[in-house]
């Protein structure tokens, strides 16, 4: 996997808060194609990490790159054009807007809308409001939402939420999707359900980077696996590698072992 080109890079990734160093000098291949898991401790730097790559944080030291173009410094909204799209820990949706519409909101920065357009209503305004209408009833389909997309985001039930916020995230056709934690509070048939879905998304040609603490779903999907610790990387590799590393034992898996 290391001859392949990386689609996103990092080299001496630093984050300080303070005298508080949050990820300490990371760098991190991710290759084309595949789901790429970040796993530690909670206080690990993972989400941290997160939100360096998508430009929510400016590196205190260090690179980032997506296809060799640099995002470092980068404002969110132009990291997402360059093909990067992300979920968050915390589910993040408009709970009083429908299922189409916050899949919708995914697509407004890529409509090619101006605020003119959208004013008076013109030929461009109405086939760029199409074409999010299309592509995000398309997003809801492939997580199995499409059949209410009248129903206030709300009513989903919570892990039907964290599918909508994936959906809301394919709708810009990214290249990579960043996923934080989509297992959180899910049960045993919704994170198996999650886990077919993470690989079919993957079949589509779009790269995954993942965070998430449910051992058995990380060790099921991932092609590679990285292991942050206080900040720093202590391993990476192959699954079955990663499980049986001593360092990764001691620093996580030998705590969370019950989770697997």
């Amino acid at each position: 996997m290391n001859s392949v080109a990386p689609l996103l890079e990092t080299r001496e990734l630093t984050m300080r808060f303070g005298g508080l160093v949050a990820v300490d000098a990371v760098g991190l291949r991710v290759a084309p194609d595949t789901i790429h898991a970040v796993i530690g401790p909670n206080g690990a730097g993972k989400t941290t990490l997160m939100n360096l790559l998508t430009g929510l944080y400016r590196p205190t030291r260090g690179t980032i790159t997506l296809d060799d173009r640099s995002l470092t410094g980068r404002k969110p909204y132009q990291i997402a054009a360059l093909g990067l799209s992300r979920t968050f820990q915390n589910i993040r949706l408009f709970r009083s807007l429908s299922v189409l519409e916050n899949a919708m909101v995914g697509e407004h920065f890529r409509a090619g809308v101006t605020f003119l357009d959208a004013l008076f209503g013109t030929p461009r305004a109405r086939r760029g409001e199409a074409r999010m209408r299309e592509r995000a009833h398309e997003a809801l389909e492939f997580v199995g939402l499409h059949e209410r997309p009248d129903l206030p985001a709300a009513h989903l039930a919570y892990g039907q939420q964290r599918l909508l916020e994936i959906a809301r995230a394919l709708v810009t056709e990214p290249r990579l999707l960043l996923l934080d934690e989509p297992a959180a509070g899910m049960n045993r048939r919704e994170a198996a359900d999650l886990m077919e879905r993470l690989q079919a998304i993957r079949a589509r040609g779009v790269t995954i980077l993942l965070v998430e603490h449910n051992m058995r779903l990380v060790m099921g999907v991932s092609d590679q696996i990285t292991v942050l610790d206080f900040g720093r990387c202590i391993a990476e590799g192959l699954p079955a590698a990663i499980r049986e590393d001593p360092r990764v034992i001691e620093a996580y898996l030998g705590t969370e072992a019950g989770h697997a």
